[in-house]
């Protein structure tokens, strides 16, 4: 019986781990924080017991809990309270070479909450807008006009980063 927790837990380390950091690190735009928020969604992950309809509600599960621990940490009192990495020069994280290359993904990272994760989901995991729509519990259509307006506003963004 251990043998095949031990199996699954790789498994889902395997699946979902990455994920997990990487819809962490496009929330709290900080490298330790994602790593944190990651690895508490995969102990939450292994420890819900909850059985799931099919992998994509699992999936759609782990999604949900991220998002909500990224808030949590993002409006925690200690957060506010220390001297962001962001007042540091800016540098792009490190070791991350989908990232460091990546200038639409910083402008996407710029946006607002309702636009970031919505074009986020839709174009860097490749989320449809029903799927998006189920996991941020919005109706598809709100999906719709954050998808359509946080491109209006990321052509805005580059626009005016490079001088047009």
């Amino acid at each position: 019986m251990q043998v095949m927790k031990r199996k699954q837990m790789e498994q889902y380390f395997k699946e979902y781990y990455p994920l997990a950091y990487r819809v962490a690190f496009a929330q709290v735009k900080n490298r330790a924080d994602a790593e944190d928020v990651a690895q508490e969604v995969f102990i939450r992950l292994l420890l819900s017991g909850k059985e799931y309809e099919s992998a994509a509600h699992e999936k759609a599960w782990m999604i949900r809990v991220t998002l909500n621990l990224c808030r949590d940490l993002l409006k925690s009192r200690w957060r506010n309270m220390r001297v962001a990495l962001e007042a540091v020069p800016e540098q792009k994280a490190p070791g991350i070479p989908w990232l460091e290359e990546d200038d639409t993904l910083w402008a996407v990272l710029a946006l607002t909450e309702k636009y970031r994760n919505c074009l986020y989901l839709f174009y860097y995991e490749d989320y449809s807008i029903g799927e998006i729509a189920a996991i941020l519990d919005l109706p598809e259509n709100t999906v719709k006009t954050n998808l359509r307006r946080g491109r209006e506003k990321i052509r805005e963004l580059l626009q005016r980063e490079r001088g047009m």
